[in-house]
């Protein structure tokens, strides 16, 4: 008979093996003093680009190539269709999402089906450039007032999801807009959906540089808001 897994932890790797050697033991030292059963489900690249597959047999993670290409959005529903557990919990595998946090968010989940780790309630902070600051700032302002969204961090990818509720989702965008269309689905889904924003500072990557183009993140949200609110 296969072990209850209480939580999954879904990590989306583009080129993070260097992150990953740092993050994972520490990952899995959280997840044991937690007292949990978990899996750690690491999805890498359509095609291997560096070594994250050892990396993650030398700490115990399930390695997954994502399926459908090499944008995020693929490596999230390849992540959600690969975990096993009662809870989802999405993190960066560069850093800017501390392990130590996770605690704090598991605590907060029997009155929840999501929790969030948020930059933007009394207590949050991000380290990020002022720009990088800023557009979050208006996306998550904007998506918030347009679809009618019952929380402040809309944009942030750290949060545990009760995966009865995620696994059902048919989920479209190939970008870091998955993000935001996630929680839309879920509220439009679900009118009693319970959302819990815990105080999180958010970090700079430990190490590389960042995946996200600007101009194609701007154009990709405005055109993913517009489908969403006018489109489904």
């Amino acid at each position: 008979m296969n072990e209850r897994v209480e939580v999954s932890v879904v990590m989306p790797a583009y080129h993070e093996e260097e992150n990953l050697r740092v993050l994972l033991p520490r990952l899995r030292g959280v997840l044991e003093r937690l007292g949990v059963t978990y899996e750690i489900v690491v999805v890498d690249t359509e095609c291997e680009r560096d070594n994250t597959r050892e990396v993650c047999a030398e700490w115990g993670a399930k390695y997954v190539n994502r399926q459908g290409g090499d944008a995020f959005g693929a490596a999230v529903r390849t992540g959600i269709a690969a975990a096993a557990g009662e809870w989802v919990l999405f993190m960066d595998a560069d850093g800017s999402h501390t392990p130590e946090f996770i605690p704090q968010l598991w605590a907060r989940r029997e009155a929840s089906d999501v929790v969030i780790a948020s930059r933007y309630v009394a207590g949050g902070y991000t380290e990020n450039s002022r720009i990088l600051v800023a557009m979050s700032h208006i996306v998550n302002i904007v998506y918030r007032v347009v679809l009618g969204l019952r929380c402040k961090d809309v944009s942030n990818g750290f949060k545990l999801y009760r995966a009865a509720l995620l696994k059902p989702l048919r989920l479209q965008c190939d970008n870091f807009d998955i993000i935001e269309e996630i929680l839309y689905k879920l509220h439009r889904g679900h009118k009693d959906l319970r959302i819990t924003e815990v105080p999180f500072s958010f970090k700079k990557r430990l190490h590389g540089k960042t995946k996200r183009n600007l101009f194609a993140f701007m154009v990709s949200y405005l055109f993913t808001l517009l489908r969403l609110r006018f489109g489904e």
